[in-house]
């Protein structure tokens, strides 16, 4: 007797954090699954899932068509769009790969995918971008520039497409147990090295349920986070901005 189809979800990167724990939350729901990343640490991670595992480099175009290429002939019932990486703002190499990654990548790999579903008439997208959307950020500028434009991409895509049978929301953490600190030198700071950080499974399950409910936006996980998204909206710039460059300057 053969196994009845499976639903497919594509979760960028998923080799650690919030990726990770949104791949274990698609597997647990039973869903096939398409894993990418660009480190070597996918390879455990499409292994202990059952999943397809592509390793690219979704910074560069030719890394995002390999990617398309993989599962362009399948339909996609999930897309979680989550690869990305932070950057202190003297790093000037790094804050162009972040752009790259962040936001060319996401626009590539969005248009991509989502035209194929709304063609099929289904579909449901998933879009990390961050609770710093709503503020400055100095000595990490081009995160959370990138955060605001993954917002404003992600809420004006769910409108484009509502009538075409996919829905897509936006996933907006705050601090978060990862190593996108660390991989970025900034376990210096208060926000890197001090500051509590939620749990990334707790961020995945809320971000799951709120996919699968259609909902535009979620806040996760932590009460302080919610409370830290909302005062942030009322705040003016020149008080967020100061407030949150002691957090990420440099010690």
């Amino acid at each position: 007797m053969t196994e009845p189809h499976r639903p497919l979800a594509v979760v960028t990167g998923a080799s650690s954090g919030i990726g990770l724990e949104l791949a274990r939350e698609f597997s647990r729901h039973g869903f096939e699954l398409v894993v990418a990343a660009e480190d070597d640490g996918l390879r455990a991670v499409a292994d202990a899932l059952g999943a397809e595992g592509v390793q690219v480099d979704l910074a560069t175009p030719a890394g995002v068509e390999e990617l398309h290429a993989r599962v362009r002939h399948r339909h996609v019932t999930a897309l979680a769009l989550n690869a990305g990486i932070t950057a202190r703002s003297d790093d000037l190499d790094r804050e162009l790969e972040l752009v790259d990654l962040n936001c060319r990548s996401l626009v590539h790999l969005a248009r991509l995918l989502t035209a194929e579903m709304a063609a099929a008439g289904r579909g449901r997208v998933l879009i990390t971008a961050s609770i710093v959307e709503a503020f400055p950020g100095p000595h990490q500028a081009a995160y959370n520039a990138s955060k605001a434009f993954a917002r404003s991409f992600g809420i004006s895509l769910r409108h484009e497409l509502r009538d075409h049978g996919v829905s897509v929301t936006v996933l907006e953490p705050g601090a978060t147990d990862t190593p996108i600190f660390a991989k970025a030198g900034q376990e210096t700071t208060i926000l890197g090295g001090d500051m509590p950080k939620d749990e990334p499974s707790e961020v995945a399950q809320q971000a799951f349920e709120a996919l699968m409910a259609g909902r535009e936006t979620v806040v996760a996980a932590s009460t302080l986070t919610k409370a830290t998204h909302l005062v942030s909206r009322f705040l003016p710039d020149a008080v967020t901005a100061r407030v949150s460059g002691l957090l990420t300057k440099p010690r």
